[in-house]
């Protein structure tokens, strides 16, 4: 399935909620994300990695728990992170 087939605010949300309560550095390094090169979700006057909320967004509902498919961070495709979220109605912002 595609990212945008999964991804909901829902499980957005719940992304956000979960890198909350972990902190950005523990949040990327449980699920292997790096810090965003280009891309933000801005929600509540926080900065979020766009690509990681998507990502374990995703994760969190997909059926089986498996991570999503190899995708973008950018803005070129409906696939890619920051279109998906941005699609779902959160703002995103280049990174200063």
């Amino acid at each position: 399935m595609s990212v945008s087939e999964v991804v909901t605010r829902e499980s957005v949300y719940r992304a956000i909620a979960i890198h909350d309560e972990m902190g950005r550095e523990a949040f990327l390094a449980r699920y292997g994300y790096g810090p965003a090169t280009r891309y933000l979700l801005v929600e509540d006057g926080k900065d979020y990695d766009s690509k990681a909320i998507c990502g374990v967004a995703y994760t969190l509902n997909h059926p089986d728990g498996s991570g999503p498919p190899s995708f973008s961070g950018g803005v070129t495709t409906t696939n890619t992170a920051a279109t998906v979220l941005e699609n779902l109605g959160f703002r995103i912002v280049d990174k200063p």
